[in-house]
């Protein structure tokens, strides 16, 4: 089960236990851009683990409050951030003070993929 959604500032993919997005280059992610995450949460993984996977290929901005809400979907167990710009990481490292569950930032989708796999199965 493979699903695919561009919403136009993004392009989201829904994997049988994950959920992939791509921010388009020069966004801003705010607060209540959270629905848009809700809606796809209920809609796939409403009573299902999953993992978040931000694949950071453009440069945009995160307000670091957005993980206020996020923290509270209960069926999202962590959110792996992946770029190969290596200051992702320091924003890795910023967001998760704001994030209480699992984030990891990691060079290649490949790496967050064995990640998830590691988070969902010690459940």
């Amino acid at each position: 089960m493979t699903k695919y959604y561009d919403l136009g500032f993004a392009r989201v993919e829904i994997h049988q236990d994950y959920l992939k997005n791509t921010i388009s280059e020069g966004f801003l992610v705010m607060p209540e851009h959270n629905n848009l995450l809700l809606e796809f949460v209920i809609k796939y993984f409403n009573n299902k683990s999953f993992i978040y996977i931000s694949n950071r290929i453009n440069n945009y901005a995160v307000d670091p409050t957005v993980y206020h809400e996020t923290t509270k979907i209960d069926t999202l167990k962590g959110i792996a951030i992946v770029s190969k710009n290596h200051r992702q990481k320091k924003l890795t490292e910023l967001e998760s003070k704001f994030f209480n569950k699992e984030i990891a930032y990691f060079n290649n989708i490949k790496d967050a993929l064995i990640w998830k796999n590691k988070i969902l199965n010690s459940l």
